[in-house]
């Protein structure tokens, strides 16, 4: 599979911008050919791809040719990209397999802007001696931004304009000779072509759509939104049920993923696959090969889970006691994981694991390898395949302290230095002894063909590897040397001391490298005995500041391209070099010795014996493709060298796997079947991808046995989200596992809680879970029990069933005494939602107070305002409310209650009440004349509705004696309700609509409909009504009143505490409409005194 984000031929690099150009981009700048490694994505690296390698350092380009040939020339062409002198950045493609296309985009990247401004399309039929610019054909004012090539026919070109000026493509079916232009109606971030239908492209937009196309770009359909970036993958043949399928992995939310399959054109609901049952960890899907991987949080620990050949998953078998805070997938080669892991207690290091074929069960291959941030934000393990030889990897371990390089031979079997050369480039003897002095070697390699990497070596060119590294105890970055090796690792020659580019040319029959220095050059160097002596060469007549270097694709040709130019605004120049001339002739048998792979003298590797071919020293001939393909094998017998500890073991000092102590061998699997027999492990394991031929070895091989019966054990209960909550109404997918036990004799039965319980004939029959929904909220005790007729096991989880939190309303009174208790309550919406944890913060309190209640006492201290907020915690949801409290030394306060038509208006939000409470307020305050920072009006939530009234001492009245601010505050109290029993307390809600305020001697809690149908006041409403008429009764007996206009008189002596002091001109509607009774102005400050009446004076207003 190959996922392009760009061309496939692509360079860059930059001049001191500081700004991250994206990748495979050759930028021209007034530098030099510079080193820029970098490893590959996901951490690992394969070289067999890679056209160019750099990172050398060396010493003066004449120093190291001492004694060499004199200067030779090269056959070269100069051609300049006229016009583009501005132009920083570029493109190229050539086609390879034999075809002398060569298409390059130049462009103007503004860093400033952060796009593409000006751009030239260049193509060259004569492998690359001349160029013809193709604006005029793609349109002269048209801005290119990207080239792609199909990876299956290489003469289909696709061209991404700039989206910043219009969004097309230009399609061309003959290696870029022609375009047709393509609207599209969405910005392409990336493309994934299909690894065998050449039509067939996936494209991610900015948006995180993911768009197919089965007619290479002509037409788009959407396949689905919100995809999480880099996680889409084709379907593999012979192994997913359709070869038109997608893997694909959504976004859920923040913390939650899904993986699900779709149809090519058809990803409907009704057709989407969900392979694996719940949700997963964002960003954790990867499939690779024959296997899926997915990470899954449960009980705050990743749990990563495997499908092998697009079975149902399974939890991945680490060690025990290996609590992974990262896993990168390294290779799925030769049907076997390799997996990196960063333990709990490793913060610059992984951890190397191997699997066996179905990628359950891990060993460690090799501990503390060096890892480090990518400049994407991924992780960069040193860790290097080598390309041409099966199994030989190279790594850079931690070592007390100190970075060293180990080389394995059987893929992590057995690992052990680097020897050190045994000379230095000028003949001086070195003396290195292990372990103490070793060979260290820069394993970063390059995403990019154009840009420098530390190491690199080819498939065409097996036991060659070329690498950047440091002589001593440990790996350094200063002192830098190049080294080459000619036996894949076991003995190493250094070439060269200052940093230089290495090529490989003529199928590894002849290495190339190239200065890097800030100056121009003219020089290349040739070797044509591995890099034992090196030849100069001319490739220009002037010297020319190097950007970067292309060799063909495939190397079936013998040309290169340089890209330079020879002043900092001066054009792209394109060199082009044919060393045709040098091969005299096509190379015959004659032409090659053999040579043997071995382990320090150990022929026998990974079980056979392997000879290759290549070329014997200073043969210039031509080799064909199907001349460096030649490997000689013979199998070896068995030996201990072959076998590998298995899982739950680990090889001690003396070679010998036993078993670590959390390990049981006798335990059998959950797949063992009684009656069957099974080969149970020795300890020891045979590598997958070993060779050797069986012998009688007891001791390594598995024993075959008969499936035990036994009861089951290991029994494991977790939802499919690994958590332990869900929401009401859910479809909730339970697992179920068991280690171990006889899986078809073995029954489950799960009761979920709720009276309903199910049972299955075996495990098996629940590997992708058992679905279950629950109607009402609440705790459930879920019980999974496994049984056969040995015994039982059982395992209990708590369910926490919650509804979905809307509202939460805070409750309190507005005004309380101080140092006296106050009781503070909430009310949920729906009224019961579950488990619930409430949270109390007082004021600027930074801890609050817990409690698993809605309600809680508290006592204020301090007179003032204070804030009470509360958070109520559901599930994944909180809410809060905040309330502000008045805190007192004394106050008055009385219930307050409305004219009925006012409940039909009540929306229940606190926004209202804080509305209608400011327009009773205002009222209260024109009416009386009560000063507005003496009286707090609160209302109260719930319906019917009503309020409370609260008189506190002015600013004015803080100091004096206790019984006169009492007395005050009484006072102004009986001038409110004087006002209130005669309906003077009113305001319009609405054009027609309004509402009278009362006072009432009901309590001031409020009163609330906890049916679910909704409020049910009418009864409430009946007894208001019925104590309003016995207040009215009560007053006019107590104060003997009148009708109004009509004067009435009361006994001071008898009733001195019911004084009522005269408010400020209180208005009264006359029925009759044309007179208006008021009551005459009376001091209403502290020091007043009652007078024992109180006079309605008629007045009459002439209207005018």
């Amino acid at each position: 599979m190959e996922k392009l984000s760009s061309s496939e031929e692509l360079y860059q690099h930059q001049s001191g911008s500081g700004i991250d150009i994206p990748s495979a981009t050759l930028n021209k700048v007034g530098a030099s050919f510079r080193s820029r490694g970098r490893r590959r994505k996901r951490s690992f690296q394969t070289a067999e791809s890679r056209a160019t390698w750099s990172g050398f350092r060396w010493n003066s380009e004449d120093a190291s040719t001492s004694g060499q040939h004199d200067e030779l020339r090269l056959i070269s062409s100069l051609f300049a990209l006229t016009g583009d002198s501005a132009h920083n950045q570029a493109m190229v493609h050539w086609s390879g397999q034999n075809s002398s296309v060569i298409l390059m985009l130049t462009k103007y990247f503004d860093f400033s802007l952060g796009s593409v401004t000006e751009s030239s399309l260049w193509r060259s039929t004569d492998y690359g001696t001349t160029y013809e610019k193709l604006n005029e054909k793609v349109g002269p004012k048209t801005i290119l931004s990207y080239l792609y090539v199909s990876p299956n026919n290489k003469r289909k070109i696709m061209l991404l304009t700039d989206p910043e000026v219009e969004s097309s493509l230009l399609i061309s079916l003959d290696e870029g000779a022609s375009y047709q232009r393509y609207q599209l109606a969405f910005d392409i971030l990336s493309l994934l072509f299909h690894p065998e239908q050449e039509d067939w492209i996936l494209a991610y937009s900015h948006d995180q759509k993911l768009y197919v196309s089965v007619e290479f770009g002509r037409r788009w359909q959407l396949v689905h939104e919100s995809v999480v970036p880099n996680r889409f993958y084709w379907s593999k043949l012979g192994l997913d049920k359709e070869p038109g399928m997608i893997h694909l992995e959504t976004s859920v939310s923040d913390r939650r993923s899904q993986y699900i399959t779709c149809k090519l054109q058809n990803c409907s609901e009704v057709n989407k696959g969900r392979p694996f049952p719940g949700f997963i960890s964002p960003d954790s899907l990867v499939v690779q090969d024959q296997y899926v991987f997915i990470q899954v949080p449960m009980g705050g620990r990743p749990v990563h889970y495997v499908s092998y050949k697009r079975n149902a998953f399974l939890p991945m078998k680490l060690p025990k006691y290996i609590l992974p805070k990262d896993l990168q997938i390294i290779s799925t080669d030769d049907n076997q994981v390799v997996a990196a892991v960063q333990d709990w207690h490793q913060n610059d290091s992984y951890n190397l694991y191997m699997s066996e074929a179905r990628g359950l069960f891990f060993t460690l291959a090799l501990e503390n390898i060096v890892s480090s941030g990518g400049p994407e934000g991924n992780i960069m393990i040193d860790l290097y395949e080598v390309a041409g030889i099966k199994g030989v990897f190279l790594s850079n371990k931690v070592v007390e302290g100190q970075v060293k390089t180990f080389i394995t031979y059987n893929k992590g079997r057995d690992w052990h230095l680097l020897q050190a050369p045994t000379t230095d480039l000028k003949g001086t003897r070195l003396y290195c002894v292990q372990p103490y002095c070793s060979l260290h070697l820069h394993l970063h390699v390059s995403d990019n063909p154009y840009t420098s990497g530390n190491i690199v070596s080819k498939e065409s060119a097996p036991g060659i590897i070329v690498a950047s590294g440091t002589i001593g105890p440990e790996l350094t970055a200063y002192n830098v040397s190049i080294f080459i090796t000619s036996d894949a690792g076991n003995t190493w020659r250094e070439v060269f001391e200052e940093e230089y580019s290495v090529l490989f040319l003529n199928q590894g029959g002849a290495l190339v490298a190239i200065r890097h220095t800030p100056l121009p050059i003219r020089h290349i160097w040739l070797s044509f005995d591995e890099g034992k002596r090196w030849n100069k060469y001319s490739f220009t007549p002037s010297p020319l500041y190097v950007d970067g270097v292309l060799g063909e694709p495939g190397e079936d040709t013998l040309i290169m391209i340089i890209f330079g130019h020879f002043s900092h605004r001066s054009e792209w120049q394109l060199v082009k070099i044919d060393f045709k001339a040098i091969f005299n002739r096509r190379c015959n048998p004659d032409d090659y010795q053999t040579w043997q792979l071995h382990n320090d003298g150990k022929v026998c590797i990974m079980g056979v014996k392997r000879i290759f071919q290549n070329l014997k020293p200073d043969t210039r001939c031509v080799k064909t493709k199907d001349q460096y393909i030649s490997q000689m094998s013979d199998s070896c017998p068995c030996t201990e060298a072959d076998f590998e500890c298995d899982y739950g073991f680990e090889r001690q000092s003396d070679g010998r796997c036993t078993p670590v102590f959390w390990f049981v061998p006798s335990s059998v699997a959950k797949d063992c079947t009684t009656g069957d027999s099974i080969l149970n492990t020795t300890g020891y394991r045979k590598a997958l991808s070993n060779n050797c031929t069986a012998v009688t070895l007891g001791k390594y091989s598995p024993r075959s046995q008969r499936c035990p019966r036994q009861a089951p054990r290991g029994l494991q209960l977790v939802t499919s989200e690994g958590t332990l909550t869900a929401t009401m109404g859910d479809n909730i997918t339970f697992l179920v596992f068991l280690d171990e036990s006889d899986g078809s004799t073995t029954s489950i039965t799960l009761d979920f809680g709720d009276g309903t319980a199910m049972s299955y004939a075996n495990i098996s029959s629940i590997e992708d879970g058992v679905k279950h929904i629950y109607n009402k909220v609440g705790i459930y005790r879920v019980a999974a029990t496994a049984l056969n007729s040995l015994g039982s096991e059982r395992v209990l989880l708590y369910l926490h069933v919650t509804c979905l939190l809307e509202q939460v309303q805070l409750s309190a009174p507005s005004v309380v005494v101080r140092n006296e208790a106050v009781n503070l309550s909430t009310v949920l919406k729906p009224s019961y939602v579950g488990t619930v944890t409430y949270y109390w913060w007082f004021n600027n309190h930074t801890e609050p107070v817990m409690t698993l209640v809605g309600g809680m006492s508290f006592t204020f201290s301090k007179e003032g305002t204070h804030t009470v907020t509360v958070q109520v915690s559901v599930g994944n949801t909180v809410l809060q409310d905040k309330i502000t409290v008045a805190v007192y030394e004394h106050f008055k306060s009385h219930v307050l209650a409305f004219s009925s038509n006012l409940e039909a208006f009540n929306p229940g939000v606190a926004e209202w009440r804080q509305d209608i409470s400011r327009v009773v307020k205002d009222s209260m305050v024109q009416v009386t004349g009560i000063s507005g920072e003496q009286l707090l009006v609160s209302v109260l939530p719930g319906l019917p509705t009503a309020a409370e009234f609260c008189i506190v001492p002015g600013k004015r009245s803080t100091e004096g004696r206790m019984d006169g601010k009492v007395t005050h505050l009484e006072q102004l109290s009986l001038v409110l309700l004087s006002a209130l029993n005669q309906d003077l307390i009113q305001f319009t809600l609405r054009p027609g609509v309004q509402i009278n305020v009362y006072a009432t001697r009901l309590s001031p809690a409020p009163i609330m409909d906890t049916s679910e149908s909704g409020h049910n006041g009418a009864t409430v409403i009946m007894l208001v009504s019925a104590v309003f008429v016995g207040l009215a009764v009560f007053v006019i007996y107590k104060f003997k009143r009148k009708i109004p206009g009509i004067n009435i008189h009361t006994n001071e002596r008898e009733k001195q505490q019911e004084v009522i002091p005269s408010v400020v001109s209180i208005a009264v509607p006359n029925p009759e409409g044309d007179m208006v009774s008021t009551l005459e102005h009376l001091d209403t400050g502290p020091d007043a005194r009652g007078i024992g009446k109180v006079s309605f004076i008629k007045r009459t207003v002439t209207d005018k």
